[in-house]
């Protein structure tokens, strides 16, 4: 890596959490070396130490800062075999304008983390080439989402903003903070991340944070947004951030009212309508309202657990794109009305919403 790299990565990328603010021009250098042996030789940690006359555990600290850093990008290329008739048959019948379904190998195990390696390659394809200059990526909480960022190699100039908070426990060292930071990176544009938790224990702590100056500084920009990438929660444990994040009879109160499924913090019964469950105003997220305004709003998900919740959010006329898989496409289309729907309409670049499907609150 030549030192005119080195600079380009430590002017554009910014800290992770817990790394200092400042890291000199020379220890950048040092990381750069460190990387490029391990990574490229193949040179162990103990080799390395030696021939930089450091630890071995300072090796190990300068791998973490060069990957921290985008120094080091780690690509994992998963096969995927996609099928472009189910694609343009969820396109037809729920109004997409894209759509990517990935065909699994071997039989569906049920969980749905091993979709979100495997969605996450085709999602990062489909963003870099619907991402123009000056455009704004809003990236919302969730595991599929950072699989995406992980994913990507390469983005235009554009800003990127964290449209919602995130969970709880691990709300200021989340990996979701840092895919906003690596995703600005790649773009060389600004990055602005929400520090604050997903869901809050009551309306006053989530109304205090809304207005402290950062944070109502992130929020500020949600309607600047130009492309969202989402994920989709199934309303079960493990599957929905939201439903992780609530006690036990807020769980049961919100499945009484129908919630099926989750999208970032929205909750929605199996018709696609939104589910007044009372949570809007304890959660730090773009609306629905101002999720409906922008121009694309990219959906990730797939496995047999999160079927039901895809056909609901496909139902609720937000998305215009989704990266499934297979059987999560063909039950949609097997379970929903043969009747398209029609395609959000735009004005002034902005979405109204469908009159086929439209939100519907439950009190």
């Amino acid at each position: 890596m030549s030192e005119h790299d080195t600079r380009r990565a430590r002017a554009t990328v910014p800290p992770a959490p817990g790394e200092p603010a400042e890291t000199s021009h020379d220890e950048l250098l040092l990381a750069a070396t460190a990387a490029r042996r391990f990574y490229l030789d193949h040179a162990s940690k103990v080799e390395i130490a030696q021939e930089l006359g450091v630890s071995r555990f300072k090796v190990a600290r300068l791998l973490e800062l060069a990957h921290a850093r985008g120094i080091v990008r780690i690509d994992i290329a998963f096969p995927t075999d996609t099928d472009p008739r189910l694609a343009a048959a969820l396109c037809e019948r729920f109004g997409l304008e894209h759509a990517v379904v990935v065909n699994p190998p071997g039989t569906d195990p049920g969980g749905p983390e091993p979709f979100t390696d495997l969605l996450a390659q085709p999602a990062a394809r489909l963003v870099t080439d619907l991402l123009g200059e000056d455009d704004v990526l809003g990236l919302a909480w969730g595991r599929a989402v950072t699989a995406v960022t992980h994913a990507l190699t390469r983005l235009p100039p554009c800003t990127v903003v964290q449209i919602t908070g995130v969970h709880p426990p691990t709300a200021i060292n989340d990996q979701t903070v840092r895919a906003v930071h690596r995703a600005a990176a790649l773009a060389q544009g600004p990055a602005h991340p929400l520090y604050v938790p997903l869901v809050l224990p009551n309306a006053l702590t989530a109304h205090v944070l809304r207005h402290q100056p950062g944070i109502a500084a992130v929020l500020g920009r949600f309607p600047t947004v130009t492309t969202a990438v989402v994920a989709i929660g199934a309303w079960g444990p493990g599957l929905s951030t939201v439903h992780d994040a609530l006690e036990e009879d807020e769980r049961d109160r919100c499945a009484a009212l129908g919630t099926v499924a989750e999208m970032a913090s929205h909750l929605f019964d199996a018709e696609g309508g939104l589910v007044g469950a009372g949570l809007d105003e304890r959660t730090v997220a773009i609306s629905a309202g101002q999720l409906r305004g922008v121009p694309r709003v990219i959906g990730v998900a797939g496995g047999r657990h999160k079927a039901r919740a895809v056909l609901a959010v496909l139902r609720s006329g937000l998305l215009t794109g989704l990266v499934t898989d297979a059987h999560t496409a063909r039950r949609a289309l097997e379970e929903s009305s043969p009747v398209p729907v029609p395609p959000r309409s735009r004005a002034h670049g902005r979405a109204e919403p469908p009159d086929r499907f439209p939100a519907r609150t439950r009190l």
